[in-house]
């Protein structure tokens, strides 16, 4: 098993225990060892007053980037929950497609398990406006960074599962940043299912996690943290925000693709794309969204393959996601006939 398998064992470890499952007593012992860093890839560690804390981003550089003066589109590529800013490059071949492309910048930040929204509540004195550490400290920082195509029509955003809803989202909330967004495997009813638990009196509050599953987060956090080593923020509990995302229908709903979509103006609407695994339960949230966008008439790009919710399925759809976002700014920015 090369390195790269092993490490994407460890979070495919956490993403099971997210999803309620438990691997089989079949399964070999997994001894993780680091994924190499592609070419082109950088961390980058930088303040953000957002979140008020040292953060972290990867970032991939096109070949040739540091020899000449050409500008470039930019694609900000999000992670899912018990993920971090290295998955997608290091993991995932999203880095490996970037270079391919060779006139794309690739941004991969770091959103904690935050759903990427600003916080209704902070609890411990936490300053947790995930929103904002994207739209204006990360995508800041970058632009002035780099150089970069700093307008809507070179910018794009994605996502997978939570961070699919994330780049559906912020997309659509800040519509006048973003000519593309993208989701593969996306969880994009979180929003409309915590306005509805909300309206109907539930509590939200997690359930105490079982000392099986326990275990099984710490083992993977006892590797996993020394590579996402952020201060403060490298572990599953430093990751989770405290305090509270919504406190109410209203500001959860704010973050729901399905309602805040028909917000955006017919001439700011950005380009589209969604994809999912036939075998993923989350397909049906990808169907019911194309089926409205079919309805209302919005163009948009849809996909659906064989695969489960997993890093089997991610590193064959982030290629034909980001081809496609890719040529999206391309043509905004009129480099094509």
């Amino acid at each position: 098993m090369s390195h790269t398998a092993r490490y994407c064992r460890c979070w495919l470890l956490l993403i099971t225990v997210w999803l309620g499952t438990t691997a089989t007593a079949q399964e070999p012992e997994l001894v993780p060892e680091p994924a190499p860093i592609p070419p082109g890839l950088e961390t980058v560690e930088f303040f953000s007053p957002a979140v008020n804390r040292q953060m972290k981003f990867d970032i991939v550089l096109p070949p040739g980037y540091a020899d000449g003066e050409q500008r470039y589109p930019v694609l900000y590529l999000l992670h899912g929950f018990m993920q971090n800013y290295t998955i997608w490059g290091r993991n995932l071949a999203a880095a490996f497609y970037a270079r391919k492309l060779s006139d794309l910048i690739l941004v991969l930040p770091d959103g904690g398990n935050s759903w990427f929204v600003n916080y209704a509540r902070n609890d411990d004195g936490q300053t947790n406006n995930w929103e904002d550490h994207i739209i204006n400290d990360v995508i800041g920082y970058v632009d002035s960074h780099y150089r970069t195509e700093a307008r809507r029509e070179g910018r794009a955003i994605a996502g997978l599962s939570m961070g699919g809803f994330a780049a559906f989202s912020l997309g659509l909330r800040h519509a006048d940043q973003f000519v593309s967004i993208g989701s593969t495997s996306g969880a994009l009813s979180y929003a409309r299912t915590a306005a509805a638990t909300i309206a109907a009196g539930i509590d939200r509050t997690p359930a105490p996690r079982d000392p099986q599953r326990q275990a099984q987060i710490d083992a993977a956090d006892a590797f996993i943290s020394k590579i996402v080593d952020i201060p403060g923020f490298s572990t599953q509990d430093e990751r989770t925000p405290k305090g509270r995302d919504f406190v109410s229908e209203e500001q959860a709903l704010a973050y729901d693709p399905f309602s805040i979509i028909y917000n955006v103006p017919r001439s700011q609407m950005p380009h589209i794309y969604i994809d999912a695994g036939t075998e993923d339960g989350l397909i049906n949230e990808a169907r019911e969204l194309a089926q409205l966008l079919m309805v209302n008439n919005v163009p948009f790009d849809y996909m659906q393959s064989h695969g489960r919710h997993n890093s089997e399925y991610w590193r064959r759809s982030i290629g034909h996601m980001m081809t496609i976002q890719h040529e999206i700014m391309q043509r905004a920015l009129g480099h094509r006939p």
